[in-house]
């Protein structure tokens, strides 16, 4: 499918308005570029833990939306467009106004990401994109397939990997299988990892609703009976219903590939779901705040016995000790 690319120059002081404006007339597909820096409340609303680096905000904003292509005359549209922009010139400062066009396809959107997502080993372990073949040299490996669809997680970021290994190493090195808590699933690829390396039950939780869909999609693909896992929507730092949900001192190890930032506040509900002697596996750790995640975790009661690095990502792995 083809779609219309159209874009606004117009001011930082307009944007809201002409994102109203243009829903109003039904268009729904909108995009706001812009070089204003965030604001700490926005950074910590994100998540997000280093801020990017922009060029100097001098004000201007380019607002795009999209119209399918079909062939139909898009004139009147453009029209109405056209003629709430300068409407909005005795409200707001628009700027210059130059609408721009390009076109574009649903492919673009959807599947171009997949080229940066490949085949890659850790250890004996195989982690495939559904779409890809097998290579020969691969066959006998240990396999684990993932589509990350609408969520975030294919396993191939450092921070997924340093937890990856975290897990082939406590779990097959259990007495027993273990059960395994995923905050933040995802994709569901730690989840799976956990129950192909011999984890008895998972249970996952994450803010968005559409992991559910994506975990599940690849435990099917893994051939695992969605009876070994459970998934809820929530957050499990302040919902005390999502708490009593996944359970206390019911798991071996609890894993969390999040960010610092999310760790922080969660550290003190987690000694709370481990059982004596379970581990906390945490990445998502840019190299800058690994102190102030490690005292966050000291503090909420558990032992750090471990602090693994990779590129500039972390892992610190913790344990809760007999009282």
């Amino acid at each position: 499918m083809k779609w219309k690319k159209y874009t606004i120059e117009t001011t930082t002081a307009a944007e809201d308005f002409m994102s109203s404006m243009l829903m109003e007339l039904g268009i729904e597909g909108i995009e706001i570029e812009d070089n204003i820096p965030l604001t700490k409340e926005d950074q910590a609303d994100m998540f997000i833990d280093f801020l990017p680096e922009l060029p100097p905000d001098e004000g201007i904003s380019h607002v795009s939306f999209y119209i399918e292509d079909d062939g139909s005359d898009q004139s009147d549209m453009l029209r109405k467009v056209k003629l709430g922009l300068e409407d909005l010139r005795d409200t707001v400062d628009v700027g210059s106004g130059v609408i721009s066009s390009s076109e574009t396809e649903d492919l673009d959107w959807i599947n171009n990401w997949k080229k940066y997502f490949s085949s890659f080993t850790i250890g004996d372990i195989l982690i495939k994109p559904t779409w890809e073949e097998v290579k020969p040299e691969d066959a006998d490996k240990f396999m684990i397939e993932i589509d990350p669809g609408i969520s975030f997680g294919t396993g191939k970021h450092e921070t997924t990997q340093l937890c990856i290994k975290q897990l082939i190493k406590y779990i097959e090195g259990a007495k027993e299988a273990p059960t395994v808590l995923d905050v933040g699933c995802g994709s569901g690829i730690l989840s799976i990892v956990a129950l192909k390396l011999g984890a008895k039950e998972v249970v996952g939780t994450d803010l968005d609703a559409d992991c559910m869909i994506s975990t599940r999609d690849n435990m099917q693909v893994n051939h695992l009976d969605e009876k070994l896992g459970t998934f809820y929507v929530g957050n499990l730092i302040d919902d005390t219903e999502l708490q009593k949900k996944v359970g206390t001192e019911k798991y071996d190890i609890v894993v969390a590939n999040i960010l610092a930032d999310v760790i922080i506040p969660m550290a003190p509900v987690i000694p709370d779901r481990l059982k004596e002697g379970g581990y906390f596996i945490t990445s998502g750790i840019i190299d800058f705040k690994e102190n102030e995640v490690k005292e966050a975790i000291e503090a909420a009661g558990l032992k750090v016995i471990e602090i693994n690095h990779q590129g500039e990502w972390v892992n610190i792995t913790a344990q809760k000790l007999n009282k």
